[in-house]
């Protein structure tokens, strides 16, 4: 069961200790979901994104969320 997190410190610290970040991103909202031990989430809006994303010291893969 993945554990979300709210905030953004803890989750770039957090990205030291994971193996990889995956971003989706949709209209209004940008998921970064971390690989450790265990599956962390974190929403935000798509300008806090661009700057955590810069933040983080692992492997990252960027996907789109196809809108219907």
């Amino acid at each position: 069961m993945p554990i979300e997190i709210t905030d953004a410190e803890e989750f770039i610290k957090l990205a030291g200790q994971a193996s990889e970040c995956v971003v989706k991103r949709s209209k209004n909202e940008v998921k970064l979901k971390l690989r450790a031990s265990r599956l962390l989430t974190l929403k935000v809006s798509p300008q806090e994104a661009d700057d955590i994303i810069k933040q983080l010291k692992c492997p990252i893969t960027d996907t789109q969320k196809v809108e219907k």
